[in-house]
């Protein structure tokens, strides 16, 4: 290439990474597209959102046919940082959506970014709340802001509280030794979301729930403690089991309601399990109003190796962009 040549190069390749967005969308491959979009928020310290949530992006957008935009807590570099609270970039993205996958943990975003939060929240789209997203936000640096009744220390348990009907409680069992089983409530077994759906299982604990656990929440599995660590490990029957995945309808704006729909279980080894996968595929279709397949395709789409859960195990210096599907 002569001089020219490379120099011209430069300039485009140059433009191309500018361009670059700090978010990672999956679009479905051609032809297969169902026509709903799904936001995918990661933003946690200790469950490795950052991976399971692409990951559940890719099987959504290439085996189903959705739209996928996964959103990542990050340095301002493009680096993703599940420790940085308060910088997640493309909220703005969930106007479009059809569906919100949420899986915060004591995020504080600025006011501008949490306004879209909110009117997606007002618009009674679906929700998917995952594990620690119970107890989203936490507000301790603005408490004066408009958004900090949503923070989980605010009265009424704030995000949590408003919708699932829980904000953060407590370990039921022994965390990082007590794994949990998903166990089918068999008054819902017909239930779409379960489709199919008969094995769970994830090295996650149980959370417990509060003595004043909504009585209008239609429980789809329950969370039964094992002994220990792996999937043929027994029961501890001295722990009783706990909701573990549950639907709701809440008010929304203008006196609308929206479907959410609550999964304690959801760590990124967690979904390692195949059902668990399927559950999750499950409820995309039927949160948007699509029929859910008799069996859903959850096969997984490039390597998957998560890392174990645990606070400051996420792999330091990954890119947003690392996440695009080549």
């Amino acid at each position: 290439m002569n001089p020219l040549g490379v120099v011209v190069a430069s300039i485009v390749l140059g433009a191309l990474v500018a361009r670059a967005e700090p978010w990672v969308v999956y679009e479905p491959k051609p032809g297969t597209t169902n026509g709903k979009h799904i936001v995918l928020m990661s933003g946690d310290e200790e469950y490795r959102s950052e991976e399971g949530l692409p990951q559940m992006g890719k099987i959504l957008s290439q085996r189903h046919g959705f739209r996928c935009t996964v959103l990542f807590s990050q340095d301002a570099d493009g680096t993703i940082n599940p420790n940085n609270q308060t910088n997640i970039p493309g909220m703005h993205l969930l106007a479009s959506a059809d569906l919100v996958v949420n899986q915060f943990r004591f995020r504080e975003l600025p006011d501008a970014d949490m306004k879209h939060f909110v009117d997606y929240l007002a618009s009674g789209k679906p929700m998917f709340v995952v594990r620690t997203a119970t107890h989203a936000f936490n507000y301790e640096r603005n408490k004066q802001s408009a958004y900090a009744k949503y923070s989980w220390t605010a009265k009424g348990g704030g995000f949590g509280g408003m919708t699932v009907g829980e904000t953060w409680t407590y370990h039921h069992g022994n965390h990082g030794g007590e794994a949990t089983r998903g166990v089918i409530d068999g008054r819902n077994r017909a239930h779409p979301i379960l489709r199919s759906v008969t094995d769970v299982f994830g090295p996650t604990d149980v959370y417990g729930v509060n003595a004043d656990f909504p009585a209008d929440a239609t429980v789809l599995l329950h969370g039964q403690v094992l002994k220990g660590m792996k999937p043929d490990d027994g029961p501890n029957l001295s722990k009783a089991i706990m909701p573990l995945v549950w639907m709701r309808e809440v008010p929304a704006g203008e006196g609308r309601k929206a479907k959410v729909l609550c999964s304690t279980i959801g760590a990124a080894t967690d979904l390692l399990s195949e059902d668990l996968r399927r559950l999750f595929v499950n409820a995309s279709y039927h949160l948007t109003g699509l029929e859910v397949p008799k069996k859903a395709d959850v096969t997984i789409v490039g390597e998957y190796t998560p890392t174990p859960f645990g606070f400051n195990s996420f792999k330091k210096g990954i890119k947003v962009a690392s996440h695009e599907l080549k």
